[in-house]
């Protein structure tokens, strides 16, 4: 039996209401994305120095603005919050850091597929949202393993990059099928917390389904098409050459 959503205390704190935009002021969070920003002006340069501070952007929105408050509400919005860590704030840091040598992109590839799905099980994302320890190392552990999914992914050759994100897209899109075509809801913490929201808990996690099928899968696939268009691009005759 699904429980309330007063027996559920998330980090970002309780649902709010309709139209309520509550934004996550933790001064330890703050602290530590100032300092992170600090760091990134003072060590990198150029283009390194501007993916940084894009993804410690990307990271205050998702950890700072409202939509952190959102996510206690709406499975959706949670999905929105994560698929921003994982594909757009992690490929940021990939770029800001060094490039290292090829290798392990079937393992990163594989580990941060897994990372994904289990903290999506029903019984691990309750735990994350009963406990604010527990949804640290869910967020953590989700850009760690996509940061290194994305690094050796950039280390990699064309076409071995190419198939990791299709594989990628394949796993993330799998997920949202899933979801989609569920038939119930799953996620007890939004039992209830949907219907302020205008959403039963079923239509939240079908649209959360859907966001995981359509668009974030869609950004693993446009990197693909990117890394493609490197083999197939107008300069390519000229580097075989």
């Amino acid at each position: 039996m699904l429980s309330p959503a007063a027996a559920w205390a998330p980090y970002c704190g309780p649902a709010p209401d309709f139209g309520e935009w509550r934004w996550n002021l933790d001064p330890v969070l703050l602290f530590v994305l100032v300092a992170a920003t600090a760091v990134i002006g003072s060590r990198l340069e150029g283009r390194r120095r501007g993916l940084g501070l894009a993804a410690v952007a990307v990271l205050a929105v998702g950890f700072v603005s409202p939509l952190c408050a959102l996510s206690s509400a709406l499975f959706s919005a949670r999905t929105v919050h994560h698929v921003l860590l994982v594909a757009v704030a992690a490929p940021l840091l990939a770029g800001a850091l060094p490039v290292r040598r090829p290798g392990l992109l079937g393992l990163a590839t594989a580990v941060q597929a897994m990372v994904f799905w289990i903290w999506h099980a029903p019984e691990a994302y309750s735990a994350a949202l009963s406990n604010d320890g527990v949804y640290w190392i869910m967020q953590v552990s989700l850009l760690a393993s996509a940061v290194w999914f994305w690094g050796r992914v950039r280390a990699a050759s064309a076409p071995a990059a190419v198939v990791a994100l299709l594989a990628a897209m394949l796993a993330m899109g799998l997920l949202g099928a899933v979801l989609t075509f569920a038939g119930q809801a799953v996620y007890e913490p939004h039992a209830y917390s949907t219907l302020a929201w205008g959403m039963t808990p079923l239509e939240d996690q079908q649209a959360a389904g859907l966001i995981m099928w359509a668009p974030a899968a869609a950004l693993y696939l446009l990197a693909a098409l990117w890394r493609l268009g490197g083999i197939l691009g107008p300069d390519a005759e000229a580097r075989t050459a």
